[in-house]
């Protein structure tokens, strides 16, 4: 039995039209007929009583039919899953990413998901930088949304997609602790805080090149506090301002924490060229480089809309 035998027997049944089936079925009417009355010959019975005015069910036919439909439709809705999957509309993305965005872009990364690829599931793992880029590696994840001075081995792709403007954190007597905005140069001379590069290697470097990148190379002492978000620096005499991102940010009642006007930290998708992609993990890197970043963070080189400008002046089209 032939699943066109069975599609073509449903076709004639509903339809009781032989010509009206043929239509349906987008094939000649000799065709459907001929697959019919083969499968009468395989079942061993007639299933349709044929007159030169009607065409009836016989009772093996009404038996038939119903069973009939149910693999066709079965067959049919396959079909198109297997389409959906295939074109990267259903399916399950591993991503893995770093502590000091994940409460910001994975709850953004996630209703991007919703919003435009609902069947497409994320499975979100924190790693740490060096942790992630061998998970890319291997596989273990199918995209990482790591550091932007992240380095992307062999086979890896990477694109830098985003940056969040830094915090500085000052002490709440501080001559800059009541200013909306800072810029880095207004701190050149005093003392800034630094994570343990031994620790935190990507997230240090990262903020090294910022102050490069703004032109100042302060005094630096590197931060005795253990955890990455540094919340009990001011306790550390000799650091008198320190950096980190919106995701970080909770220092105690005795800091202020103010956005800088200058320097920006840089994010990435990493994801590895060298195995074979899901197309669900395909479509989520396009739709992650495409759709805005969160609101007051700024689009990057390697974001497919860049234009220069802030997620304010790039708006997501409906």
């Amino acid at each position: 039995m032939e699943f066109r035998q069975l599609e073509a027997f449903v076709a004639v049944a509903t339809e009781l039209h032989f010509g009206r089936a043929a239509e349906r079925l987008h094939m000649s009417q000799p065709t459907l007929s001929e697959l019919v009355r083969r499968l009468e010959r395989e079942m061993g019975t007639p299933l349709l009583t044929r007159t030169t005015r009607r065409v009836a069910l016989t009772s093996a036919g009404a038996e038939l039919l119903s069973r009939a439909r149910a693999i066709v439709s079965d067959v049919s809705e396959a079909t198109a899953a297997v389409r959906r999957a295939a074109n990267g509309e259903v399916g399950t993305v591993r991503l893995g990413i770093v502590p000091n965005v994940e409460p910001i872009l994975a709850p953004h990364v996630a209703d991007a998901l919703r919003r435009h690829a609902p069947d497409i599931s994320l499975d979100v793992h924190r790693m740490w930088p060096m942790d992630l880029q061998q998970a890319v590696v291997d596989g273990v994840v199918d995209v990482g949304l790591t550091c932007g001075v992240a380095v992307d081995p062999p086979g890896v792709v990477g694109e830098v997609f985003c940056g969040e403007r830094a915090l500085v954190g000052l002490r709440s007597t501080h001559r800059l602790a009541d200013r909306e905005s800072v810029d880095l140069t207004e701190l050149a001379g005093e003392t800034f805080g630094i994570p343990s590069a031994s620790l935190y290697p990507e997230w240090a470097l990262g903020q090294r090149r910022l102050l490069e990148t703004a032109g100042i190379f302060p005094p630096t002492v590197e931060l005795e506090t253990t955890d990455v978000g540094a919340t009990g620096w001011t306790r550390q005499s000799g650091v008198e301002w320190v950096m980190t991102g919106a995701a970080l940010g909770g220092f105690d009642e005795q800091a202020r924490l103010i956005p800088s006007t200058t320097g920006l930290f840089l994010y990435k998708l990493q994801w590895s060229s060298a195995r074979t992609q899901t197309a669900a993990a395909a479509r989520f890197v396009q739709l992650i480089l495409t759709v805005d970043v969160p609101q007051g963070w700024v689009t990057q080189s390697g974001h497919l809309r860049f234009e220069g400008a802030s997620s304010a002046e790039v708006k997501e089209e409906p």
